[in-house]
């Protein structure tokens, strides 16, 4: 559903020349455009594909490029006085050479960088952030947490699918890991926070929501609020998990949970927000408040 949260403010941007938003045609980005350009801001929409961008109904004739190719890349940012990226963080060390020398930036990571298996997203993000600390560009890199609620997105729905299919629910450990969700009002708010912002050289930080509980907690959530009843929790093993994903990848109308997601099933994703709060300025809503926007429609 779309973003219609009220957001905070955004200082005057004509100082610093028009937002470039990579990825404006994403979940993340496509609400980033529409908070901006709800204040007023000048925006140029950098994306790969001028044919889905026109499909999202936003008359902004965007600038074409593919982040591989770093002469076009380049070509599209000319100008921009603050750089966005939803992109993939392992794209930051080409965004930054392809960038005006004098923007700032401001990247979409991921908590994946903390996972205790190591896997290509992560990685990515490790990498993309050692490149943007290693450029001494002024900005930050926003390391969300899981998202839900953005306009199209499959977090919750997909385990909104699996309570309405299944009697019972297995999760490793019977769910007892800690999340930590982040509705995608408050990633547009923490954006654009970033944006309103002068850094002083290139930075990181952690964004979440504010409720901390365990997956199986957040499993009954989601049936509250699409109006579900409530499934058993059945302890398991994750191998049998895993094996039964793999098994169960190509059946349709049932929906798809990868091993690896299984295996992050087994680990706490849970993190402190106070400088969230403290340099943004955000306080993020909670869960129960951010599931029942979500299933609203």
């Amino acid at each position: 559903m779309p973003d219609t949260d009220p957001l905070p403010d955004v200082p005057d941007l004509s100082r610093i020349g028009p937002v470039h938003v990579i990825g404006a045609n994403g979940r993340s980005g496509l609400a980033l455009v529409r908070a901006l350009l709800d204040r007023g801001a000048a925006v140029v929409p950098v994306v790969r594909s001028a044919e889905r961008w026109h499909a999202a109904g936003i008359r902004i004739s965007p600038r074409v490029a593919d982040i591989e190719d770093g002469p076009a890349l380049a070509v599209a940012l000319a100008g921009a006085g603050r750089v966005v990226s939803t992109a993939h963080a392992r794209h930051a060390g080409a965004i930054l050479a392809a960038g005006p020398a004098d923007a700032g930036f401001v990247f979409l990571g991921s908590t994946r960088k903390f996972t205790r298996w190591p896997d290509e997203h992560g990685n990515g993000v490790l990498a993309g952030e050692r490149a943007f600390q290693a450029s001494g560009r002024r900005g930050v890199m926003l390391h969300p947490t899981m998202i839900y609620g953005a306009e199209g997105e499959n977090n919750v729905q997909r385990l909104a699918d699996v309570l309405r299919r299944l009697p019972v629910v297995p999760l490793p450990g019977g769910g007892r890991a800690l999340v930590q969700p982040i509705h995608q009002s408050d990633v547009t708010a923490a954006m654009l926070a970033a944006l309103g912002r002068d850094w002083d050289g290139p930075h990181g930080l952690v964004i979440a929501g504010p409720d901390i509980l365990a997956y199986r907690d957040f499993v009954a959530g989601i049936a509250d609020a699409a109006g579900l009843p409530r499934r058993r929790i059945i302890p398991v093993p994750a191998w049998p998990l895993m094996l039964g994903a793999l098994l169960a990848g190509p059946i349709p109308r049932l929906p798809s949970i990868g091993a690896a997601e299984i295996r992050r099933l087994m680990e706490d994703k849970a993190f402190d927000i106070a400088q969230m709060r403290e340099i943004l300025r955000l306080d993020p809503i909670s869960l129960a408040a951010g599931l029942a926007r979500t299933f609203a429609h």
